[in-house]
């Protein structure tokens, strides 16, 4: 009977052990402030000697408060990320966050973040938003939001935000799970990757004409991420 609770235990401790890793891993310090001039190549970034560190290192004039410029792109979105690479003293705390401002009209396009969870609080206007569970349910969960509310974006999901007003821009503030998030605009790396995938292989996924396939291609895949 003690070997079965024994192995029960250790099950239980595996599971937890991989859930814990299914993420950014949690500071064994205070804070392990990312080292950009390090060359050393490690998941994440090699931590500064904390003599070296410095309060600007967790402080940035990042002007949030400031409209971005939505015409950059036929999208009418701009996503302002400050993640690690812009405060190096994120470095190992899991955490993120970006500005979006959406143009009448404007969208921030289906994407997904491949290491982060993200939630996502409207400032300003009204914002139609939604994702997509994985195979083979595929379900399609959407809410209209508006200014105050709050909407969860499970990591690794499909989903987007869209301004549905004709006149008014729109804002929110979004918070994401990991340093690095990351970020995959469906439509970019499927019809603007480098080199293309053969439009033999996206017709038959798409179930369309070669030649629909190549006026995609064609297109100006454009980031909305500055």
């Amino acid at each position: 009977m003690a070997s079965s609770y024994f192995l029960l235990l250790a099950a239980v401790l595996a599971l937890v052990s991989c859930q814990a890793a299914a993420s950014d891993p949690s500071p064994l310090q205070d804070f392990c402030v990312a080292d950009n001039s390090s060359r050393v190549l490690v998941n994440g970034f090699v931590c500064k000697d904390p003599k070296d560190v410095k309060v600007e290192d967790s402080f940035l004039a990042a002007k949030l408060d400031i409209p971005r410029d939505t015409k950059m792109n036929k999208v009418g979105s701009n996503v302002t990320l400050i993640n690690v690479m812009r405060i190096p003293g994120l470095n190992t705390l899991g955490i993120s966050l970006a500005r979006i401002d959406y143009a009448p009209l404007g969208e921030d396009p289906p994407h997904t973040h491949p290491r982060a969870t993200e939630i996502l609080t409207v400032l300003e206007g009204t914002l139609y938003v939604g994702f997509v569970t994985s195979n083979p349910e595929n379900n399609f969960l959407s809410k209209e939001l508006n200014k105050g509310d709050i909407f969860v974006f499970p990591q690794g999901l499909i989903h987007f935000q869209f301004n549905p007003n004709p006149y008014k821009p729109a804002v929110a503030i979004a918070a994401l799970s990991s340093q690095n998030p990351g970020a995959i605009t469906v439509a970019n790396a499927i019809f603007g990757s480098k080199p293309m995938i053969s439009d033999d292989v996206l017709a038959k996924a798409f179930q369309v004409e070669k030649n629909t396939v190549d006026w995609l291609q064609a297109q100006f895949w454009a980031d909305n991420h500055n």
